[in-house]
């Protein structure tokens, strides 16, 4: 049976003592919510575990108690590196803070020794069960399988955090983990047998060699790391009081970056060896028999693998297991020196585990022993399945085959928690959000917006547009460092997860299913547009003023240049000036168009302009980014696109009336609006093929369900013979306009914007064409439901039609194409 969390304390170990006055007057200050003036303050010791002394603090007046528990370096002598409860503060904070991994909440981190005599930090007490005994005793076969599904999925959900955005991007090196990890522990197993206390034993020193000339391969690159708890195991995971769901991971003394499947290779040992509180260690359940409702082995890391997205490990198997139990050896030998050195934080119970070193270093040499420890396929594979790809092949061999536009792990990984969130949140609140776009109050944001952009954050799905070159230029403008050296971590959520325009391409196109999903998750135009001219042309305090809060989602931009009294496709024609005056830049004239500008948070405008009317005709032209709250900055009216003003985001004509700029907001200098539109309308542009691929998508699968579900004249309409024409010829263009769109994301990541125009400029006339016709036979065969706003189908379709203009007209970008193709044909 479980243990609830609140049963496994213990009176205090003699060598935990601690001054409670002086960790109360503490607790008052740095604990929010800590109880003022308790008449009620106690302390015991939590006995599970020999790590990090952990401690029930109970506090409170009369009836009301609340619960905290406080966690500690021990005291006396340590091994280097060892018990770095900052380091346990710092992984906890930023998973509770911008992820759904299930940890506690930290409250503070004290690292002044004068307190309690070592450093602690406090965090919340988890009302829960805890499963002591991996074998489940007393649980329903039923159950046990659902509590070790959960534990896989748990563990999965760690692995899958990106540690760049969450601000853990320099929590340790990522590259070479098993290799310095076999360093590490044979080092601290030598340190802790130096005086005979206890003795060594040869047995490990074999392992060891046999450890390090088995390395896997995709151990030395780190390409697959991510954060590794360490010490990952049932035991370790606290459970919902009656739910079998992991609401708290406990024990990140040993967290770091690195190898990941080290840490599934910990929570499989007790199939090889049970680790409990008896004088020897039992076998483990491949040997003993599996106790009912547990998965085998295999059927676990199939859950795990299945949750990840992680290739299956039958040929590295061998070596991670052989890794844990070796790591487990070399921690047991340290928890018995301690133990005979008087300081172990498990007491008594910490004798044995002299012993269970010695016991695991024979299970891992007989496990390195055999010959076979895994089936060479998961479970969930039938054998059918494996044999159609002959003796000769392995089906790992088959999924590890990448085409030129198969996205890869870290992307599919990305991908489906992106599709997960749009089916969670974004569809079902289509409707709402679109009846607040149609009432009196739709210049309002809708309130559960906010909701989901904070969780999208903690999801990883914030700002996933950032080129990776781009996020590099703005971090070493910011902070004077390289790209990996953030001084403050809070700021790599904001630089996203570093994808290539091609990476992103496979996301912005799922985006693009909804008019409402860009905004979630901050990757909305005009403000990618924006953030991407400041990424690329700002000055360090341009970044600091505007990018940073446009990054963190706290305010949104625009973007002027299109006037009505000139046609703006020809820039060359723009009439509004910026004319110096001092210290000050003085704009005059008429923007339309300005899509975003009635947002109330739209905070700054990049106006484009002229600021030399004698210039040479691309270099007239500058930009200038204007506080939209200064004077002389007029909304005039809102407009609309066939019907829809797009409400609260909108599209506005503005007047500028003698408006006074510092003219430090000038962008890059003057006479270089030309030079940084050109940069700018390359990855934007692009984005908007994206997310047309997706708005098609959505067509074709509403007119799928519309043909498959309504009759007309006696059949449904899937049957007739002209809609299945038609719905083949939709899909023929969507598929071939993917492509196209593709290879302008991947000509622009390795040829730049300039090579890749031609391409980028197909895709322009391409998708939005291929788009139109999709959606025009989804919403005819929706017949007049297609034409209202009860379906999505007609305002996509609206977008749709304008990005034949608003990027640009189709006769320039045809214009671009054929230019390149007859200098094609002169060379």
């Amino acid at each position: 049976m479980a243990s609830r969390t609140g049963d496994l304390v213990s009176p205090f170990q003699p060598a935990h003592q601690l001054d409670l006055d002086a960790l109360l007057r503490y607790a008052s200050v740095n604990v929010p919510d800590f109880p003022r003036s308790p008449s009620k303050f106690t302390i015991s010791q939590f006995g599970h575990g020999q790590s990090n002394p952990t401690f029930l603090m109970e506090v409170g007046s009369g009836a009301a108690v609340k619960r905290y528990v406080l966690r500690k370096k021990p005291a006396g002598k340590l091994l280097e590196s060892a018990h770095a409860v900052d380091r346990e503060f710092q992984v906890l904070r930023a998973l509770g803070d911008h992820t759904v991994v299930p940890v506690p909440k930290v409250f503070c981190l004290c690292t002044d020794p004068n307190v309690i005599g070592t450093a602690f930090y406090i965090m919340e007490f988890l009302e829960g069960r805890i499963f002591i005994d991996s074998k489940l005793p007393g649980v329903p076969p039923e159950r046990r399988r659902a509590i070790y599904r959960a534990t896989a999925k748990t563990l999965a959900s760690i692995h899958s955090a990106n540690v760049d955005m969450i601000g853990l991007g320099k929590y340790g090196r990522r590259d070479n983990y098993c290799s310095r990890q076999i360093e590490r522990w044979a080092k601290q197993y030598t340190a802790s047998t130096a005086e005979g206390k206890p003795a060594s034993n040869p047995k490990m020193f074999r392992l060891i060699d046999w450890l390090r000339q088995n390395i896997p391969p995709e151990d030395s690159s780190g390409v697959a790391a991510g954060i590794v708890h360490g010490d990952f195991r049932i035991d370790n995971l606290v459970f919902h009081p009656t739910e079998d769901r992991v609401i708290g991971i406990l024990d990140w003394e040993l967290s770091t970056l690195g190898n990941q499947m080290s840490d599934v290779a910990h929570c499989c040992l007790p199939y090889s060896v049970v680790i409990g509180q008896n004088k020897h260690l039992d076998a483990g359940f491949e040997v003993t028999g599996i106790p009912e409702g547990i998965p085998s082995q295999a059927e676990f890391l199939d859950d795990y693998c299945s949750a990840s997205g992680k290739p299956w490990p039958a040929k590295v198997w061998k070596f991670y297991v052989a890794f844990a139990l070796f790591r487990g050896a070399s921690i047991c030998t340290g928890v018995y020196n301690r133990w005979l050195l008087g300081n172990a934080s498990g007491g008594e119970r910490a004798r044995y585990v002299g012993n269970h070193a010695n016991e695991l270093i024979n299970f891992a040499m007989d496990f390195i022993a055999r010959k076979s420890v895994l089936p060479e396929y998961p479970p969930s594979v039938a054998q059918a399945d494996a044999k159609q790809f002959g003796n000769g092949n392995k089906i790992q061999n088959i999924l590890d085959e990448r085409g030129r536009f198969v996205p890869s792990q870290r992307v599919l990984e990305l991908r489906n928690k992106l599709i997960k969130f749009m089916e969670d949140y974004i569809y079902p609140n289509e409707k709402e959000f679109e009846k607040l776009a149609q009432s009196d109050a739709r210049w309002m944001i809708h309130p559960e917006e906010d909701t989901l952009r904070e969780l999208a954050r903690k999801e990883g799905l914030w700002n996933l547009w950032i080129p990776f070159d781009s996020a590099a230029r703005a971090r070493k403008l910011i902070f004077g460092e390289g790209p990996n050296s953030i001084s403050d971590g809070g700021h790599d959520l904001l630089f996203g997860p570093g994808l290539s325009n091609l990476e992103y391409g496979y996301l912005c196109e799922i985006m693009g299913c909804s008019v409402w999903a860009p905004q979630i998750f901050n990757c909305s135009a005009p403000d990618t547009g924006n953030m991407e001219v400041l990424l690329r042309y700002g000055n360090k305090e341009q970044l600091e003023e505007w990018l940073i809060p446009l990054l963190e989602g706290k305010i949104r931009s625009a973007f002027a240049m299109t006037e009505p009294q000139v046609a703006s496709s020809d820039v060359t024609n723009i009439e509004c000036s910026i004319k110096r005056q001092g210290d000050s830049y003085i704009i005059n004239g008429n923007k339309w168009w300005t899509s975003g500008a009635m947002d109330p948070r739209c905070r700054v405008l990049i106006v484009m302009g002229k600021t030399d009317f004698s210039e040479a005709k691309h270099k007239q032209q500058s930009m200038i980014l204007v506080d939209i709250k200064i004077p002389g900055v007029h909304m005039k009216r809102p407009l609309s696109v066939f019907g829809f003003d797009d409400a609260p985001h909108g599209h506005a004509e503005i007047s500028f009336e003698n408006v006074y700029v510092p003219a430090k907001n000038i962008l890059l200098g003057e006479g270089r609006g030309f030079e940084i539109a050109q940069g700018r309308l390359g990855p934007g542009r692009l984005h908007h093929c994206m997310r047309l691929l997706g708005a098609a998508e959505r067509g074709m699968q509403l007119m799928a369900e519309r043909a498959l579900s309504k009759k007309a004249f006696g059949k449904f309409i899937a049957q007739h013979g002209s809609f299945l024409s038609e719905m083949a010829k939709c899909r023929i263009e969507l598929e071939r306009t993917r492509l196209l769109v593709l290879e302008a994301a991947d000509q622009l990541d390795r040829l730049g914007n300039k090579k890749a125009r031609g391409t980028i400029a197909m895709a322009e006339v391409a998708a939005p064409n291929m788009a139109l016709k999709v959606l025009d036979m989804a919403m005819q065969v929706h017949g007049a439901a297609g034409f209202s706003t009860d379906t999505v189908l007609s305002h996509l379709w609206a977008t749709a039609r304008t990005l034949r203009v608003a990027d640009g007209p189709d006769d320039v970008h045809l214009g671009t194409i054929a230019k390149l193709e007859l200098q094609r044909a002169k060379l």
